[in-house]
């Protein structure tokens, strides 16, 4: 990874680690291997599958962000990160391998510098393209009279509320 890149990602991340890696070097290769260069707004798109550093390295590399809405999380907990080019329709899953037992210096150059199939299997997508960011209508929450974009809403008893303000109602499904 070019290293005023790499300085960029830590700036960001606050402190260098292998975590951080883990994220900026997908994006890298996703990038590589999509043809394609950081989003400048939608056309690129990353679903993670974990909250962790890395997410911050993949923000810096691609310019996906959860505010433009093509940075989407699936937490399954995986170090596993899906990119999706919008005008092409090409995508791919990069999935971290078990990697050697190193300290963390040696962890991190080694996600950073080691070839790309050695840290990363590289998959087919296993979802969908996501649909573009929408914008919704706000309303009020009945209760706490807070607003809430219309499709995080639920009705109760015909009021309106908010997720915070809603009790859900579950038979264990």
């Amino acid at each position: 990874m070019d290293q005023i890149l790499w300085e960029k990602c830590v700036a960001f991340h606050g402190h260098s680690c292998p975590g951080l890696a883990i994220g900026a070097r997908a994006a890298e290769i996703a990038l590589e291997l999509l043809g394609v260069r950081a989003a400048g707004d939608e056309e690129l798109v990353c679903i993670t599958e974990n909250d962790a550093c890395g997410v911050d390295g993949v923000q810096v590399v691609t310019g996906c962000t959860v505010g433009k809405g093509n940075l989407l999380f699936h937490n399954t907990g995986k170090m596993a990160f899906s990119f999706y080019v919008r005008d092409t329709g090409k995508s791919v899953r990069l999935v971290l391998r078990d990697l050697p037992r190193l300290d963390r210096e040696a962890r991190r150059r080694f996600i950073l510098e080691a070839p790309a199939e050695q840290v990363y299997q590289v998959k087919q997508t296993a979802r969908p393209l996501p649909e573009k960011a929408r914008l919704f209508r706000s309303v009020t929450c009945a209760r706490c009279g807070e607003s809430v974009a219309e499709d995080r809403a639920r009705l109760r008893d015909g009021e309106t509320l908010c997720l915070d303000c809603f009790d859900g109602y579950s038979r264990g499904w």
